[in-house]
C-alpha cells in the first residue's frame, strides 16, 4: 500500500539524522528523538495514471533547556526531506516540502515538542 511505502521512505530518510526515530516510541527512549506522527493520503488520479496527494506529521522532543535543540532537530529534518529525491519503493515521487514547523513547551515546563507536516505528492511507477 501507498502509505505504507511512504512512512518507510521517511523513515529511512530520517535515518540519516543523528537522531532516534520511531513510529512508535518505546517506553524507555531518552530525549532527543524523531516520531513519524499521523499521515493524510488522498488519491489523486489521472486517466493514465493513479497519484496520492499525502501530508505526513513529523514530531521531534527534547528535553534541553531553551528552544536550540528542537530547532536543530527541526531542521535536520528539513534539510533531509524538504524537495529531496527520496525513494519511494513502486513510485514517482513528484516532490515533497514542509508546509508548517512549530514548536512548543509541553505542560510538563520541561519537554519541548516540535511539529512539521510536510505534503507529499507522488504517482504509481
Amino acid at each position: 500500500m501507498s502509505a505504507l511505502a511512504l512512512q518507510t521512505a521517511i523513515y529511512t530518510a530520517l535515518q540519516a539524522s543523528s537522531y532516534n526515530v520511531y513510529d512508535d516510541v518505546p517506553v524507555n527512549a531518552e530525549a532527543p528523538y524523531i516520531v513519524i506522527g499521523d499521515d493524510t493520503l488522498i488519491n489523486d488520479n489521472a486517466d493514465d495514471f493513479e497519484g496520492f496527494d499525502a501530508t505526513v506529521t513529523i514530531h521531534t522532543w527534547s528535553e534541553y533547556r531553551g528552544r536550540s535543540e528542537i530547532k536543530t532537530m527541526q531542521d535536520a529534518i528539513y534539510t533531509l526531506l524538504n524537495h529531496t529525491d527520496m525513494t519511494v519503493v513502486g513510485y514517482n515521487l513528484i516532490n515533497i516540502y514542509q508546509e508548517f514547523s512549530e514548536s512548543m513547551l509541553d505542560p510538563d515546563g520541561i519537554t519541548r515538542h516540535g511539529v512539521q507536516r510536510f505534503r507529499v505528492l507522488f504517482n504509481e511507477s
